[in-house]
């Protein structure tokens, strides 16, 4: 199995001279079969030359997983030319509206509606279905399985599981450490703490023999600081998360928009000398990286 970074940005896309190394693009992952079959994890601006790329290959079948519909992981979807194509049969997974009351459909739908797009769905040439998923739903590719855990999230967001050529890589989408909303002395502080402490041995357990952890990883221990509650991680606490949870590899994505090429070189060598990951190996998501699994 091999991943290729297509976007690695988080919130909005920031290109420019200071994000040449690591990426402008918003969340997308390639995600190949040894056979070449194809996953697409996410549908932010970096999914755009995937398609393009996908151009050339002639008709064929794809399945896009969306981990959840903020803006940033769905806004290059219009853009990704395999959906203008006949011939092409696309399906599209992700989570429920529970407000709306609507399935994953409804994103795309929305999104591509009058005055927000020249093109509408109804426009659209490949054979498309939608496949909404749940909570630990276990979606059978034939040459790969996907496997869902809802995250900490102001939005539905389902991480997803990948299992293919007997390896596994896991993608948090966005998530922000499960903790105690209340303070000690609340009523309520007790009762919370227990539901926190069994949701992070149920992420714990769920990610125990994945190979290939790829995750939100946003901020920096200051900066959530000020930031609890927006749904992001930080370096450390995704570290500290994949070497309790015994997994061999992280790549640290969702990078801060405004944060520079040379800025994240200097966050990763701190990291790697604080010395507290023990074998855990890690790097920064590149965009156009190749990983092996």
């Amino acid at each position: 199995m091999r991943l290729r970074f297509r976007g690695t940005r988080g919130s909005v896309p920031a290109p420019g001279p200071d994000t040449v190394r690591y990426g402008g693009n918003t969340t997308c992952i390639e995600v190949r079969s040894d056979a070449d079959d194809l996953i697409v994890l996410d549908a932010g601006t970096g999914i755009r030359t995937l398609g393009l790329e996908l151009m050339g290959q002639g008709a064929a079948s794809y399945h896009i997983f969306i981990s959840h519909t903020h803006w940033d992981h769905i806004h290059g979807l219009p853009f990704f030319l395999p959906l203008f194509v006949e011939g092409n049969a696309i399906t599209l997974y992700g989570p429920p509206d529970p407000l709306a009351m609507s399935g994953i459909e409804a994103a795309l739908v929305k999104q591509m509606e009058y005055p927000h797009f020249p093109v509408r769905v109804a426009e659209l040439r490949a054979e498309i279905e939608y496949r909404t998923l749940a909570d630990r739903q276990t979606v059978d590719l034939g040459f790969a399985s996907v496997s869902t855990l809802l995250m900490n999230h102001p939005a539905i967001d389902f991480g997803c599981k990948v299992r293919c050529d007997g390896k596994t890589m896991f993608f948090t989408g966005d998530h922000e450490p499960f903790g105690n909303i209340y303070a000690p002395g609340d009523p309520d502080y007790e009762d919370y703490g227990r539901i926190v402490a069994e949701r992070n041995a149920a992420l714990l357990d769920f990610l125990r023999g994945v190979d290939v952890l790829v995750a939100d990883a946003q901020y920096t221990e200051d900066e959530y600081r000020h930031r609890r509650g927006w749904g992001h991680s930080t370096f450390e606490r995704t570290l500290a998360l994949a070497r309790d949870a015994g997994i061999g590899r992280v790549c640290l994505t969702h990078h801060e928009t405004t944060r520079s090429d040379d800025e994240l070189d200097t966050i990763l060598e701190r990291l790697r000398g604080c010395g507290e990951w023990g074998g855990l190996a890690f790097d920064m998501a590149r965009e156009g990286e190749d990983v092996i699994v």
